[in-house]
């Protein structure tokens, strides 16, 4: 993604593309944010953050559905993990050509069509929620459900262009955790169906009318910003640069575990502790809830004392909490298991925030070790970290399917989660080894180049 160079007015975007189109937007600029552009960048905020709340629920509404799908529907537990696996992994793999919509077509254009996609999945599950349905049909809807991943991908890389540098931790925070939220939402929205004695077909009508309206509100109150273009020489050097991929590697760790976690939660408890569906629905919102609800937090505090620090820290508490979860899963005690499942969430939800906060500080640092300073750095990191973001969160996202496949495997081989959760901690364990190896570890300088850099500000990894 590209900013136009500063004095320049950028070209007008082809008429056929149509829409409301911003012709010029510098958020740099302090006098140009303060007058108009705060105003303007928090409006499309709150509209990105309602179509994306949806379609995270739409995406993990399987992860509710299961809970329902009772004996008479003739599936295994290894059977609903495959198939939340499934829905994750689209998900993950739709979130790339998501990245790079909202240039193509604007980021409020996209935002209308990315909003009215979730029908699609929505109506066919309620078209083949019954008892008799083959598992390879509820396989196929599923998969028409992962669309609803994409749309994180897409919200973020708009946002990502509406904020300064200075402040998108925090505005990333809020419209990933704003749009991680739709997890325990559609969960608490399943609580209540369950009581009231409703059924799966009853949760998928409800959210029939929502997107109508998530649709409805872009195409009222979204902007396009017409300074972002797809670069595919951008995208390219993003695929090329080594910490796009360690990156992604650590968003594995926070993110995969929040969506593989909410998707894996009730059907844990339900296999391994004998839980009701009510019994389960009354605590899996938990987690995912406190998780969406952290985010932002990371984000503010990554913001605050730097994303690698922040992101460190969390995946040491992760690695604690796992291994809380292996004594009590050993020890059978529900009570120890769920606590320090609902802890584990909130950790996810913090590296959420610190880690997205790293991407745009990463290649701000890259800009000024390159010489470029002022608007010409901010415009480089944004060209980067825009392109980058797509295959960060795509990968990302995958950590999901891993642990869904792992739990479908631990349950398969011994009966219960533990397995599992001994190879999450070694990955944390892992995903804390680069962190401080890559971004806290200060290389020593040699003499020669003391004085250029002392002439030259730069902004270590320690500060992203």
């Amino acid at each position: 993604m590209t900013a136009p160079a500063p004095g320049q007015v950028p070209a007008p975007p082809p008429p056929s593309r149509g829409g409301r189109w911003i012709q010029q937007w510098d958020p740099e600029d302090e006098t140009f944010w303060n007058r108009t552009g705060e105003k303007v960048a928090r409006r499309n905020l709150l509209f990105s953050v309602l179509s994306e709340h949806i379609g995270f629920s739409v995406w993990t509404m399987w992860s509710v559905l299961v809970l329902f799908m009772g004996p008479e529907y003739g599936l295994s537990p290894a059977d609903k993990f495959l198939l939340t696996s499934v829905v994750t992994l689209v998900g993950a793999v739709v979130r790339v050509p998501y990245t790079f919509a909202v240039a193509v077509f604007g980021g409020r254009n996209w935002t209308i069509v990315s909003a009215a996609l979730l029908l699609v999945p929505t109506v066919a599950a309620f078209t083949v929620m019954e008892p008799g349905t083959s598992f390879s049909t509820f396989l196929l809807v599923g998969l028409l459900a992962g669309i609803g991943g994409g749309n994180f991908a897409s919200s973020m890389t708009n946002i990502n262009a509406f904020f300064p540098l200075r402040k998108k931790g925090w505005a990333l925070g809020l419209n990933a955790g704003g749009g991680n939220i739709g997890v325990p939402v559609i969960q608490l929205v399943a609580l209540a169906i369950i009581g009231a004695s409703g059924g799966p077909r009853a949760l998928l009508g409800l959210y029939i009318p929502l997107i109508v309206v998530a649709a409805v509100l872009a195409a009222l109150y979204m902007d396009n910003l017409a300074s972002v273009r797809n670069d595919t020489g951008a995208a390219k050097d993003a695929a090329r640069d080594a910490h796009t991929w360690i990156m992604s590697f650590l968003y594995i760790g926070t993110f995969g575990s929040f969506i593989g976690y909410s998707f894996a939660f009730g059907q844990v408890l339900q296999n391994q502790f004998d839980r009701t569906p009510l019994e389960a629905a009354y605590v899996t919102f938990i987690g995912p809830l406190l998780g969406s609800l952290i985010r932002p937090v990371g984000g503010w505090l990554a913001d605050r004392y730097g994303g690698s620090r922040i992101t460190l820290w969390n995946f040491a508490g992760m690695g604690v909490a796992t291994g809380v979860l292996i004594v009590a899963s050993l020890q059978k005690s529900l009570v120890l298991f769920t606590v320090a499942f609902v802890v584990l969430f909130v950790l996810t939800g913090l590296g959420n925030g610190s880690t997205y906060k790293m991407i745009p500080g990463i290649f701000q640092a890259k800009a000024l070790a390159r010489g470029l300073s002022g608007e010409e750095a901010a415009a480089y990191g944004r060209r980067l970290s825009g392109a980058s973001m797509g295959l960060i969160g795509a990968v990302g996202a995958l950590g999901g399917v891993g642990i869904n496949l792992a739990f479908r495997q631990s349950f398969l081989s011994y009966g219960s989660g533990t397995g599992a959760f001994v190879a999450f901690l070694a990955f944390y364990a892992v995903c804390l080894v680069v962190t401080r190896a890559v971004y806290l570890r200060r290389p020593a300088r040699p003499a020669a180049t003391t004085a250029v850099a002392e002439e030259k500000p730069q902004l270590s990894y320690a500060e992203v």
